[in-house]
């Protein structure tokens, strides 16, 4: 059976998008989204600020690991991709 999901989902494990700290992105962005409403930002600057600590995070992981743990600098920017994207539309998911 040519299930589309499946499909999906195994071309982002092929490609690096899926691993097993995608779960710990999305945890963060609910984390760091639920922080910056306690503090009482609004809505666009929860989002905003999710995405800066995403990037942040990830240029500390380039400097730290390289693309190296990847393969190839592809796989990287998948994932870098993939993380910035989950824990962003965790935070959006948050405030709607």
């Amino acid at each position: 059976m040519n299930n589309p999901l499946a499909n999906l989902v195994s071309w982002q494990l092929k490609t690096g998008q899926l691993d097993g700290w995608t779960a710990y992105h999305i945890g963060a962005g609910a984390f760091f989204c639920k922080v910056f409403q306690w503090l009482n930002f609004s809505d666009f600057w929860c989002v905003f600020l999710v995405f800066i600590v995403g990037v942040a995070w990830e240029i500390f992981e380039w400097i730290i690991e390289d693309y190296k743990p990847y393969g190839t600098k592809k796989r990287w920017a998948y994932n870098t991709a993939s993380d910035l994207f989950v824990e962003t539309a965790m935070a959006l998911w948050m405030v709607i």
